[in-house]
């Protein structure tokens, strides 16, 4: 990821705004700026950015409904920034499609010490040569960052794809929940165990609804989870 990422900061608080833009920019990045929900998402979905600062509480669209139109429709990686701070309201970002979040009241350095990491591990660098990855209907092209069940593709979030693209280089190698964190969301990841299950738990459900359910991300209880037939 190169230092030219243009970063949408969607805040209706001003001055969060203009700290957190002072800091990206010095990163580096191209910032813009939205200041309503209903903005917000009109200007991601005109500028496509790199990434997208998303505070959860905004006035018309809230932070979540932008995240799930925003999932629906790119991969483009998400911060969610929220002065919540109770553990289902986190993860309810995160099931949404959020690929990182920070808490209010937070340090603008580690902000954007967060937004350099998921560019990082979120980044186009990934499409590194080499064939498709396959497993049974499942396969990957990785230099074309994209994935399918059989003849269909699926809907990702940038945490989902480099989740499947581990299972897949290790079939049937079982992975705690710490080499989760460590090989696909990264050694800057600081959140909860739930966190790791909860990204799991929506790639499952995307890889099972054109199967029927059949599952092939399985869980080890007391060890991690593993891709097999059973």
């Amino acid at each position: 990821m190169t230092l030219s990422s243009t970063v949408l900061i969607i805040e209706d608080d001003p001055h969060t705004t203009e700290l957190v833009r002072l800091y990206l920019a010095n990163d580096g990045h191209e910032v813009l700026s939205a200041a309503t929900g209903t903005e917000g998402l009109a200007r991601a979905r005109e500028s496509q950015p790199d990434l997208v600062v998303l505070d959860l509480m905004l006035p018309g669209l809230d932070g979540l409904e932008i995240c799930r139109e925003l999932r629906a429709e790119s991969d483009v990686p998400i911060v969610m920034l929220t002065a919540r701070v109770e553990e289902d309201d986190l993860l309810a970002g995160l099931g949404n499609g959020a690929d990182d979040y920070v808490t209010k009241p937070f340090r603008p350095r580690e902000l954007a010490a967060r937004v350099k990491a998921v560019l990082r591990r979120t980044g186009r660098e990934e499409g590194e040569g080499g064939g498709e990855l396959v497993y049974g209907p499942i396969r990957i092209n990785p230099r074309l960052q994209s994935a399918y069940v059989e003849d269909k593709q699926l809907s990702l979030t940038p945490t989902e794809y480099r989740l499947l693209l581990l299972f897949l280089r290790e079939p049937g190698r079982v992975f705690s929940r710490e080499q989760i964190i460590d090989r696909a969301l990264g050694q800057d990841f600081d959140g909860y165990d739930r966190t790791v299950d909860t990204h799991i738990y929506s790639l499952r459900r995307k890889l099972e609804a054109p199967l029927n359910g059949l599952r092939y991300i399985h869980t080890i209880y007391g060890m991690g989870y593993r891709l097999g037939d059973a």
